[in-house]
């Protein structure tokens, strides 16, 4: 194991996964050994155990806002409690289970030409809706903006093709990867999808747990 902190408490959790500096962007995925990202009910619930669990939540509390992609956020049944949200739609439509929140709690990237802006704007309030591009969203952009407001610290939890996207825009400082003892075969999806990427990346710390293996990987630049 690489890095400072006592793996065995949260305490020591907590360390090890503080990041060096901010802004940062850190990504959280989990996947078998065979590499598949979601069981055969296409959920990422199938996949993970306890300790990835746990990782999780401290992840979440060391962050100052969560970003993740629509179908994501649907698939995975999100709910907002605690950390900030922050739902990325080209569509500009906001989650069922999402709405009638508290203002603030969550928030919404999206484009210009998305059909449901005027909708997310009256639902959530204009202020917590990020217009990033025309078209296609500018996740650059998206940073700046959040930064700009205090939310230094991005948490991005997929799927797949969000964080094809973020390592495509060279935004992402880095990846936790969780690797749980199961071979679960199918046609699951990987942790990134999308065009062909070459990310060079160094690991910065490993934790082994009953198997489990709990990494994080810091994205050259």
């Amino acid at each position: 194991m690489h890095g400072d902190g006592d793996p065995t408490t949260r305490e020591g959790l907590r360390a090890i996964y503080t990041p060096p500096r901010l802004p940062w962007l850190r990504a959280n995925m989990v996947s078998s050994l065979d590499g598949a990202a979601t069981g055969s009910d296409g959920l990422s619930g199938t996949v993970n155990n306890a300790v990835d669990v746990d990782v999780f939540h401290i992840l979440r509390d060391l962050a100052d806002v969560v970003l993740v992609g629509a179908g994501t956020a649907v698939a995975e049944t999100y709910s907002a409690k605690g950390t900030p949200i922050v739902i990325v739609s080209r569509r500009g439509r906001v989650p069922d289970d999402l709405r009638g929140c508290e203002p603030g709690a969550v928030r919404l990237a999206t484009v210009a030409e998305a059909p449901g802006l005027a909708a997310a704007r009256d639902e959530i309030g204009e202020q917590n809706v990020y217009v990033v591009g025309d078209s296609e969203v500018d996740l650059p952009a998206l940073m700046k903006e959040l930064h700009d407001e205090g939310m230094r610290h991005v948490l991005c939890e997929g799927g797949p093709s969000l964080l094809g996207s973020l390592l495509e825009a060279g935004v992402v400082d880095e990846l936790c990867h969780t690797i749980t003892p199961k071979l679960l075969a199918g046609d699951g999806r990987r942790i990134v999808t999308g065009p062909p990427i070459d990310v060079p990346v160094s690991l910065a710390s490993l934790i082994e747990h009953d198997g489990t293996l709990l990494g994080r990987w810091l994205v050259s630049t």
